[in-house]
């Protein structure tokens, strides 16, 4: 469902999850299909966009990060958002902690209950 048109990106909710997507940069390639191997690039903020409380990102470490799309490797907000990206695509998305880590955390870094903001560049499907 798309909300609005910004000069910037358009705002939409994946209707199943509720997750917040912001899209800059809208392709016409692919779509992956579950069990797909694809390419990202990403970093992750507790917060907000770009607040000091960074927790992770491949754009940092010059390495995409590469993982099959829809079986459970990743956090389900991200095989949900993947599965609706186009390669090419560029988006800022707010995963509810439910969809993210939980009430469990991760790793020390992420708390329980954290919503999550991520930018996402879907570059591949492998």
């Amino acid at each position: 469902m798309r909300l609005r048109a910004h000069s910037q990106f358009f705002i939409s909710v994946l209707p199943q999850s509720k997750i917040l997507i912001l899209s800059k940069h809208t392709r016409t390639g692919s779509k992956p299909s579950p069990g797909s191997n694809v390419k990202a690039h990403y970093t992750g903020w507790l917060d907000s966009f770009n607040s000091d409380k960074k927790f992770d990102s491949s754009y940092d470490r010059s390495k995409p990060f590469t993982f099959r799309v829809g079986t459970g490797q990743v956090i389900k907000g991200w095989d949900e958002c993947v599965l609706d990206m186009k390669v090419g695509e560029k988006r800022q998305v707010v995963i509810p902690s439910n969809l993210g880590y939980g009430e469990r955390g991760a790793g020390g870094i992420i708390p329980g209950g954290a919503t999550l903001y991520f930018e996402m560049e879907l570059l591949a499907i492998a």
